[in-house]
């Protein structure tokens, strides 16, 4: 099993930037792919970024390709979303998530263990 806590969120006006934290303990991190997703209120948690265990590969949602990273280290446990051109769109509660396995899937119900959540507000 695995916990995690993201940490970074904020306000930040559009056009800025963020880079948004989770750092995890328990069994051992670098056996996880790792995935960011977000709700917005109102809709479903959605997708944004993933990667793989040694962090050679990510993909990302086309509402965030070239904007965000997701990178990862796993000396430190961490891993992260860079978020940058920040639009009011962008808006929600970020989570990230954690699973076992060696494919990196898109899907919520895809991954076993979850955040708490960090709230990302995006001013206009």
């Amino acid at each position: 099993q695995v916990h995690l806590v993201e940490s970074g969120g904020g306000l930040v006006q559009a056009g800025g930037s963020l880079r948004l934290s989770c750092a995890a303990s328990g069994r051992t991190f670098s056996g996880y792919i790792m995935g960011w997703f977000r709700q917005a209120p109102g809709k479903e948690r959605e997708f944004v970024a993933a990667i793989s265990r040694n962090g050679g590969n990510t993909y990302y949602a086309d509402s965030v390709k070239g904007r965000f990273t997701i990178s990862r280290d796993n000396t430190k446990n961490t891993v992260y979303l860079q978020m940058n051109s920040l639009k009011p769109e962008d808006t929600a509660v970020y989570y990230c998530a954690a699973r076992t396995g060696l494919f990196i899937p898109t899907k919520t119900a895809s991954y076993d263990y979850w955040g708490q959540g960090t709230q990302v507000t995006v001013s206009s």
